[in-house]
């Protein structure tokens, strides 16, 4: 089996090496790439920059232990203090973080990708800890279901303004931008709705620090939009490195984006940051049309969009045979 993954995998990196350009490096402005050195966090799958603390982004593992969030030094890769959280239950598949007014973290136990079909999810709500040292904060946790039926989602993200919550749930040929309540519930049910269509197979979501754009990434590229309000603008495209990319976040001063993947030992790259200035790129490759999604205007020939299917293919493959070699809890 670990053979054959390893066959698998060499011919994906061939193929996306062919797919998608490399991400861009970091100039100087924000923060910089960094590799998460900790071997206990072995499936980043969400990051979310720090409020108080410059230069450190929340991780954690999409399965755990227990219900941990992970605060990493980016200048150093090293983990600076482990938070546990108490008041919540057993977590299934955490699969997002995300930071929003009055220093307050969200956390998304939203994933259902192993044929499951839970007919509730969580959110877990926590104060950012002032002291970045190790220690068990009690969270929130709020009861989440779809007006349209249970759904796998990796995506969950909070407006810097106004606080709301909202998830893109993951689908290969396109999702929705899920609205929830204007203030979320302790008791009772959290009814989430999709108000907008978005063109990716998305793994993750970030809101810049002013409210105004929205970077969403998938496995082989990302869009950005104009918020406006919620009524969302296609602004451009992004591209992703190479991996089981699984994490998105801004820089605390919004000039780069901050892009992440699975496995141990996993690289965090920073990006430009899209927006007014151009730095958009609707010509570099990586966009939405290599996701299986409905296009982002981009174009592109026969070719492309057949490689990056068989791209898509194979490493849904990969993705796959690891989910059977997961151990189950």
């Amino acid at each position: 089996m670990r053979a054959l993954l390893g066959v698998v995998g060499a011919s994906a990196l061939l193929l996306l090496m062919g797919a998608a350009p490399a991400a861009v490096a970091a100039d100087g402005k924000g923060d910089q790439d960094f590799t998460i050195e900790d071997s206990r966090i072995t499936e980043s799958s969400g990051l979310a920059a720090s409020h108080q603390h410059p230069g450190i982004y929340w991780t954690h593992n999409d399965q755990d232990t227990g219900s941990y969030l992970y605060a990493v030094d980016s200048s150093t890769g090293k983990t600076v203090a482990r938070i546990t959280l108490a008041g919540v239950g057993q977590q299934r598949d955490v699969e997002a973080i995300s930071i929003g007014p009055d220093n307050q973290i969200y956390v998304g136990d939203i994933g259902d990708n192993d044929g499951v079909s839970w007919p509730y999810v969580w959110i877990y709500q926590l104060p950012e800890p002032k002291k970045l040292v190790d220690q068990t904060i009690r969270a929130r946790q709020y009861v989440v279901k779809y007006t349209d039926g249970s759904r796998d989602a990796e995506s969950m993200i909070v407006h810097p303004k106004t606080g709301r919550v909202y998830i893109i749930d993951k689908q290969e040929d396109g999702g929705h931008l899920y609205e929830g309540p204007a203030k979320l519930s302790t008791s009772g049910t959290n009814v989430f709705k999709p108000v907008k269509p978005v063109d990716l197979w998305a793994t993750d979501a970030a809101f810049s620090p002013d409210g105004r754009h929205l970077a969403v990434r998938g496995y082989f590229g990302g869009i950005w939009y104009d918020w406006n309000g919620g009524d969302l603008k296609k602004g451009g495209r992004l591209s992703v490195p190479l991996g089981q990319g699984e994490s998105v976040t801004y820089s605390a001063d919004g000039t780069k984006l901050m892009l992440g993947s699975e496995g141990e030992g996993s690289e965090v790259v920073a990006q430009d940051a899209p927006g007014d200035d151009g730095s958009s790129d609707s010509s570099s490759g990586g966009g939405s049309s290599a996701q299986g999604g409905s296009g982002d205007g981009g174009g592109g020939s026969g070719t492309v969009k057949v490689g990056a299917l068989a791209v898509a293919a194979v490493v849904a493959v990969v993705f796959g045979f690891r989910r059977l070699l997961r151990p189950r809890r």
